[in-house]
């Protein structure tokens, strides 16, 4: 309780004292170059460094049987030299300049991030520039990368029961959308994309009208504008990708998958059910469900699992995403405790919010923690910079972002209990157990 009060009086504070540094909507400038690129620049000079997101409007849910893999592909891709900087020259430059780089792919999107001194920002656009026109897509580098995304995939799913778990989970959940393959893509479709599949990838979803920037920290608009048009612009842009336009149909009853790894100590329980996109009026109140389920030592499933020593680990999520997407629920059981001890703990947990609710305690820990959370992402360059970013892509529209704690705020009991009755059914979910070979052949698996 002392812990709830603190947090209140944060928020409190935060409201009756707003911060001169807190950024406001009008803060964020944009524009769009005469290729289809859209900019947005949030001028911050409280320390002499700036960034840049550059968001691709494209992921996993982009590819097609045959070509998956490809974007996550192109992520270590555009790392290996283009015309004016060649193999290993983008790294080594951008350091020289002070600067750092890094990237991911996801379901929807891959995003490239740089850190700079602002000294350095026009070698910045230089580099990016370079790589997004004139990106080297020859055979010795494919291979070479090919290999690469090849022991990655392999030991990531050989050290990581989750990931093992999760891509037949994923399999299962989805018969027709794209998000059924993991981002790594299926062995056999890395073994044999084509040089003209890679070349023709980049050229429709590297284009300048598939992008959104944004340019965060001690530069001025002008600037930036004046870099943009010198950099970027002459870039040509593409005819715009094909939308995806599979739907997923209703799940009607729970589905099961059973996965066997001898290294596997303690069962291991996925269920993963089907929730809306982020855009969805229910996003909001399924976020703070998913906190009441497993954020912070007093949610219910630390309570339930942790503390009774049913699960040695348990999380949940929901991901930001373009599609109707998957809510996860993830357990690793406690010595001696089988799958069906766990799946029914975790089911036990899931039934009393469907059927009592919540508290309006917690309830309004999750809002104050969101709020905390959120103040505390817009506190640093980057923190502005990725959301800014990530509200553009995934909400349609940044201005979103400076309004999601009025959202937030406005999630009731109700609300929760709704969304809970709705999406954590079990004609809603496909359930997961991952064992060891001796586990499995028990007769309550």
């Amino acid at each position: 309780m002392k812990s709830l009060m603190m947090i209140t009086t944060l928020v409190v504070a935060l409201f009756s004292h707003p911060i001169k540094a807190v950024t406001q909507a009008e803060d964020v400038k944009a524009f769009t170059l005469a290729n289809g690129m859209k900019i947005m620049v949030l001028e911050d000079h409280s320390i002499p460094n700036a960034n840049m997101y550059l968001f691709w409007k494209v992921g996993s849910r982009n590819e097609y049987p045959g070509i998956t893999g490809l974007s996550h592909f192109f992520e270590h891709m555009m790392f290996n030299g283009a015309k004016k900087y060649g193999p290993k020259m983008f790294d080594r430059t951008m350091e020289a300049s002070g600067g750092s780089n890094n990237a991911y792919t996801t379901e929807n999107l891959t995003v490239y991030t740089n850190w700079f001194p602002v000294s350095a920002i026009e070698t910045i656009f230089d580099l990016e520039a370079d790589r997004i026109a004139n990106l080297a897509i020859d055979e010795k580098m494919v291979e070479s990368e090919r290999g690469v995304v090849t022991s990655e995939r392999s030991t990531g799913l050989e050290n990581s029961n989750y990931r093992s778990i999760s891509e037949e989970v994923k399999n299962a959940a989805f018969r027709a959308h794209p998000y059924s393959w993991s981002v790594i893509g299926h062995q056999s479709d890395i073994d044999n994309w084509s040089l003209e599949d890679l070349k023709q990838y980049h050229k429709t979803y590297y284009a300048p009208n598939n992008a959104v920037v944004v340019i965060a920290g001690d530069v001025t608009v002008e600037q930036v504008k004046r870099l943009a048009k010198q950099y970027f612009e002459p870039i040509a842009a593409q005819p715009a990708p094909k939308k995806v336009h599979t739907i997923e149909p209703e799940q009607k009853g729970e589905r099961r998958v059973y996965l066997q790894k001898k290294s596997v100590t303690t069962p291991n329980v996925l269920m993963a059910f089907h929730v809306p996109e982020t855009q969805h009026q229910d996003y909001y109140a399924l976020e703070i469900l998913n906190d009441i389920l497993s954020t912070g030592d007093s949610s219910r499933l630390q309570k339930a699992l942790i503390n009774e020593q049913v699960a040695s680990s348990v999380f949940s999520y929901q991901p930001e995403s373009i599609d109707p997407n998957l809510f996860y629920i993830y357990a690793v059981a406690a010595k001696d405790v089988s799958a069906i001890q766990l799946e029914k703990a975790i089911i036990t947990e899931i039934n009393n919010i469907i059927k009592n609710g919540v508290t309006e305690q917690e309830l309004q820990k999750v809002k104050n923690t969101k709020l905390v959370n959120f103040y505390r992402q817009m506190a640093t360059i980057n923190g502005k910079a990725n959301t800014i970013g990530s509200y553009e892509m995934y909400f349609g529209d940044y201005n979103k972002l400076f309004t999601a704690p009025q959202a937030y705020s406005q999630v009731t009991i109700a609300d929760v209990q709704k969304v809970a009755k709705i999406y954590l059914k079990k004609a809603n979910r496909t359930v997961g157990v991952l064992s060891s070979k001796e586990d499995s052949n028990n007769a309550d698996l």
